[in-house]
């Protein structure tokens, strides 16, 4: 096995493939540029091999799986039996419409919504089809014509879930002007907040900002369809919300007549502990987006549930497409929940959520943690650079961890933020979980210890081919 990281093998194939894709024109270029100023963004790997809570690289090396298929996979990475049923449903189905599949899996969808409350479904390919799905689902069945949503939410990556999306300026570059029905309202974040306020004044503001500023200088409190709410910001660095600002939305929501969707493609099914990611909050969505864990990462398979009313008899919203519901994607449903009763999953991700911040607990002495963050297995870390004058320091900083921990075993995500995230299989084996997480606190005590600097020698430039 290659000594070097990433090894010749992952070397070759990244030179030879990051070129032919975006920025590619611009690959030699940063690369030469990334080494002049002494800095490289933490180097990729390329999968050989995936299996339960492990991968490998072209070279061999194996790694703890953090990233867990930027988290598709709770059963852990190629399930055998979901693989089995999905091959089986391939082998008598095919590909067709309207098959008993879909229907079987609805059913168990619908018996396990919050408070048993949304009766309807209706099937999407991915979280972000299911999130333009729920807007438009809200918008036709209240007739009026704007949304809101947050800072820093992620729904998706087409043009339409980008406009409602909350991430930074450059997400939603070149498409300012089409945003005109959406409404971006500021997130109660826990930390790095502003005007020194407390979290709970600022979680009043946020409160107050929707149900006056909004209404009183924006838009009319009756053209405003719905509030579409991540429990739990997942893309946009974990961020875990306090209880009274959930509750507060439903409460905004009922006094002005407007729904409340719940965006649970990446903390429902189980990811923090609960079923659903609203449950911790005593709160019932009106719509709820379901996706990501669904078919246990191996088909894509997403949609929405409503109450009978919204979805039940609705003329003018109309949503789907060729491969929403296939049979393979349903057959994946079904197996997935059935070893997610099997292995009593949901409880199982919130034991280990308590053993993650159980060890991530004292993480915060370091200086360059700026914030541990977790709600059962959706985790966090923020980082900074303390004597940082720019904000692209800190997310530097998260690299350089991230690399630590590439060199040592363990993969998971940091793009270009300032955070770490990490999305571990329900069922990953507590031991390992355990062992994950103590190769991460060495590589923060690492960094900490050590700076930043990557070395000089150039590797896999920030801003090419995806990285």
């Amino acid at each position: 096995m290659s000594t070097k990281f990433p090894g010749e093998k992952t070397r070759a194939m990244l030179e030879r493939g990051i070129p032919l894709f975006r920025n590619g024109l611009r690959f030699e270029a940063e690369l030469e540029k990334a080494g002049r100023r002494g800095f490289r963004s933490a180097r990729q790997i390329v999968i050989d091999k995936a299996e339960g809570d492990f991968i490998w690289d072209l070279d061999g090396k194996r790694y703890i799986d953090f990233q867990n298929g930027w988290a598709t996979n709770p059963v852990g990475n190629a399930h055998p039996e979901v693989i089995e049923a999905v091959h089986e449903a391939h082998k008598r189905y095919g590909f067709h419409y309207d098959h008993p599949l879909r229907y079987e899996l609805a059913e168990k969808l619908l018996a396990i919504m919050p408070d048993k409350a949304l009766s309807r479904f209706n099937y999407e390919v991915s979280g972000t089809e299911a999130a333009e799905a729920a807007v438009h689902l809200a918008l036709t069945y209240k007739k009026r014509r704007y949304v809101i949503s947050f800072s820093s939410s992620y729904h998706g990556n087409s043009i339409g879930a980008k406009l409602m999306s909350g991430l930074d300026g450059k997400y939603n570059r070149y498409l300012e002007a089409w945003t005109g029905g959406v409404i971006r309202a500021p997130y109660p974040y826990s930390d790095n907040l502003p005007a020194g306020m407390s979290q709970d004044q600022y979680v009043d503001y946020c409160l107050w900002y929707l149900d006056n500023h909004i209404p009183n200088s924006m838009v009319p409190r009756d053209s405003i369809a719905a509030i579409l709410i991540e429990p739990g910001l997942a893309e946009g660095g974990n961020w875990i919300p306090p209880t009274n600002f959930l509750k507060g939305i439903r409460a905004v929501c009922d006094k002005n007549d407007w729904l409340m969707i719940s965006d649970e493609v990446l903390t429902g099914l189980g990811r923090t502990g609960k079923m659903w990611g609203i449950e911790h909050y005593d709160v019932v969505p009106d719509i709820l987006v379901v996706g990501k864990n669904l078919s246990g990462g191996i088909e894509p398979c997403a949609g929405i549930a409503a109450r009978d009313e919204i979805l039940g008899d609705n003329d003018d919203f109309s949503s789907g497409s060729t491969f929403a519901g296939t049979p393979a994607g349903c057959a994946a449903g079904i197996k997935t929940l059935e070893l997610y009763e099997r292995y009593k999953l949901v409880e199982n991700a919130a034991h280990l959520g308590r053993v993650a911040s159980e060890i991530m607990s004292d993480w915060e002495q370091y200086d360059i943690v700026r914030q541990v963050r977790g709600n059962g297995l959706l985790l966090g870390v923020g980082f900074h650079e303390p004597q940082a004058e720019d904000d692209q320091k800190n997310w530097w900083i998260s690299r350089a961890v991230r690399e630590e921990m590439l060199k040592n075993g363990v993969w998971a995500i940091s793009d270009r933020e300032d955070s770490i995230r990490m999305y571990p299989a329900l069922n990953m084996d507590e031991s390992l979980l355990r062992e994950g997480l103590e190769i991460m606190h060495a590589a923060i005590r690492h960094v900490s210890d050590n700076g930043h600097d990557l070395g000089d020698s150039p590797a896999w430039p920030t801003g090419v081919a995806g990285f």
